[in-house]
């Protein structure tokens, strides 16, 4: 599934199953949540902390579907063409960092 037809199933969902996009700043909140349920994951199963028995169910994949999610909610009710934008975001960083990373002695 392509950036496009996402925020278009997104925003489908929305209209079906919701009653409207939460606003801008509830949205931002609620990414910052995600994206700590995603932390915590990573932190616990490939991090030095312990996890819990109740994390150990935790889906990383349904997390990082949780943000996506969130992320396409906040692209389509600010009118960014997340594909776009993805794009020249990709062309950007390849031109700026193509050989950036092969000098890095800390990733040998």
């Amino acid at each position: 599934m392509d950036f496009k037809h996402s925020q278009q199933a997104v925003d489908q969902w929305i209209k079906e199953h919701g009653v409207r996009y939460f606003n801008e700043l509830t949205n931002m909140a609620q990414l910052t949540e995600e994206v700590g349920e995603v932390a915590r994951i990573i932190a616990r199963r490939y991090g030095e902390q312990s996890e819990k028995d109740s994390d150990k169910t935790k889906d990383l994949g349904e997390e990082l579907a949780d943000v996506i999610f969130v992320v396409l909610c906040l692209a389509n009710q600010t009118g960014i063409d997340l594909e776009e934008a993805f794009y020249k975001k990709l062309d950007k960083k390849t031109k700026r960092d193509h050989d950036r990373h092969h000098g890095n002695k800390k990733l040998n």
